[in-house]
């Protein structure tokens, strides 16, 4: 029998699989071209990974998560990726201030930050889901987690000026509307809809949910919680509930099902000591000397064989480009895309978001008010106030005192960092009283939409239309990701998920044509 030759071989894979199949087995048996000096280490199975061996150039734009996971994910196959960011700084949105940054504004002034030893400030995504695909990364990147406390029942609600805990908002609207289901099933109303099982189930089902009484009603109950908690006695029960009409009005149905949703149900997490030791970690994966920043690219030009993108003092060709830059500063950089992709990309509204970190030298939220964690939700303009999943019992903490979006963002943005933090105090004095004001040692706010290379906090489409379809797919050799182009906008996991979307089609095209 003739002895198989690497040539035969690779004339039978090509014949079977076609021309991708090949040079895939080409790049397995190193006789593939790489213009990559690095090996090609395979991802375990259970990760995302590209099957078979590219070759390819490619310039990306914009180093924030959606450009560092597109370089990660092309660098693993074997491509030659330069990410040219405009900012000073890689992480885009996914930024983390410590003591001794600098946050810079448009219109505005350079804010300091003076946080202590240990203290830090998410001032851009702060939690993650369970099932979003971060996780994952942060498992292969080694990045360490930890639960971030998105439900606390010792957190408090305040809407239409009256403050309660989150446990007895909720204890009341269960309460309450589990004793007129229960009153309505056991008069017969609902005999329509349930055998006679039914209703003893789902009567013993309310009595529970709601914790109602014998007769079916409701009363208040020690889910409220205890000015005193029982310990040698039974303790100080809180004040009994409202009437029905007084919870109805009370508005609390927002702040109580927050967590309610897919992407915000809990347990959440966060990395340990910032969120910014994701973009840490893919900095160092991509390597940091493929990241070229202070680079605000003023031109996109597809070519027969490439893309050139230039800028002030200098120009880079390669042969794909994904561009990662949000779509309202996307459409205002000339390009060759064609009307229609200029049309689309301006189509999603930028939406204003903003936050401010409040450094206290005390943690008078667990001190006094036993709250370790959480979100107390609230009416007033500045609608969240977080505290810390991190730091317990240290002496320094911080709180973020607004987390805001849309025209509550855009009046916090309108103020000066200083009018920024005394609004916020005067805010949280009401829920809090004055003890929100002292021990302050410091306080940073970000408005995203006065950032100069990102202007928004995230974006809305008007619809999921063609203009949304058109931009998933590229326009000659320019691909297009980011958290805007999935239905996770405003999450690191939309940007990684189409950054994985935006190398897959590009990896199948260059092992199609090689």
């Amino acid at each position: 029998m003739q002895a198989l030759t690497r040539r035969g071989l690779l004339v039978g894979i090509g014949a079977a699989g076609g021309a991708g199949a090949m040079y895939a087995a080409m790049g397995a048996l190193g006789l593939a071209p790489s213009e990559q000096d690095k090996a090609y280490t395979p991802p375990q199975k259970s990760d995302f990974h590209l099957t078979g061996k590219g070759a390819a150039k490619v310039v990306i734009l914009g180093a924030g998560v959606a450009g560092l996971i597109a370089a990660y994910e092309l660098g693993k196959a074997g491509y030659d990726c330069t990410l040219l960011e405009a900012s000073d700084r890689a992480g885009g949105r996914n930024r983390t201030l410590r003591g001794g940054d600098r946050l810079a504004e448009m219109n505005g002034p350079t804010q300091e930050v003076r946080f202590g030893d240990g203290v830090y400030f998410n001032a851009g995504p702060g939690r993650i889901a369970q099932w979003m695909v971060t996780l994952d990364y942060c498992r292969e990147l080694g990045v360490p987690i930890e639960p971030f406390i998105n439900n606390n029942a010792q957190a408090y609600v305040n809407t239409h000026g009256q403050t309660v805990r989150a446990r007895a908002a909720r204890a009341d609207m269960y309460g309450y509307i589990a004793e007129l289901l229960a009153k309505a099933t056991n008069a017969g109303r609902l005999d329509r809809r349930l055998t006679r099982d039914d209703r003893e189930r789902l009567l013993e089902f309310l009595r529970r949910f709601g914790d109602l009484g014998p007769k079916l009603d409701y009363e208040g109950s020690t889910r409220r919680g205890f000015m005193k908690y029982p310990t040698t006695d039974g303790g100080t029960p809180v004040a009994p509930p409202g009437t029905l009409q007084q919870v109805l009005a009370a508005g609390t149905g927002r702040a109580i099902t927050n967590d309610f949703g897919y992407d915000q149900a809990t347990p959440m997490f966060q990395p340990v000591g910032g969120m910014d030791a994701i973009v840490t970690r893919l900095k160092q994966a991509v390597g940091e000397d493929r990241i070229r920043t202070g680079v605000k690219v003023n031109k996109i030009t597809n070519l027969p064989d490439g893309v050139q993108v230039t800028w002030d003092g200098g120009e880079f060709k390669a042969d794909y480009c994904i561009a990662t830059l949000p779509p309202h500063v996307l459409a205002r950089v000339p390009h060759n895309l064609g009307a229609a992709v200029t049309s689309a990309l301006r189509t999603p509204v930028p939406v204003a978001a903003g936050k401010i970190g409040l450094e206290y030298g005390r943690r008078w939220w667990e001190l006094e008010d036993r709250i370790y964690g959480g979100i107390t939700e609230t009416d007033l303009d500045i609608t969240h106030i977080w505290y810390p999943s991190y730091g317990f019992h240290s002496e320094r903490g911080l709180i973020v005192g607004y987390y805001t979006s849309e025209k509550e963002a855009e009046l916090y943005g309108a103020l000066t960092p200083e009018d920024r933090r005394r609004r916020a105090l005067t805010q949280g004095r009401k829920i809090h009283g004055d003890k929100y004001g002292r021990d302050l040692q410091s306080s940073v706010s970000i408005a995203w939409d006065r950032q100069e290379h990102i202007q928004g906090g995230w974006v809305r489409w008007p619809a999921f239309d063609s203009s949304f379809t058109l931009l998933q797919r590229p326009s000659g050799r320019v691909y297009l990701a980011g958290d805007w182009l999935t239905h996770l906008i405003a999450w690191q996991a939309g940007a990684m998920e189409s950054a994985r979307s935006a190398v897959t089609q590009l990896h199948q095209r260059v092992l199609q044509s090689a």
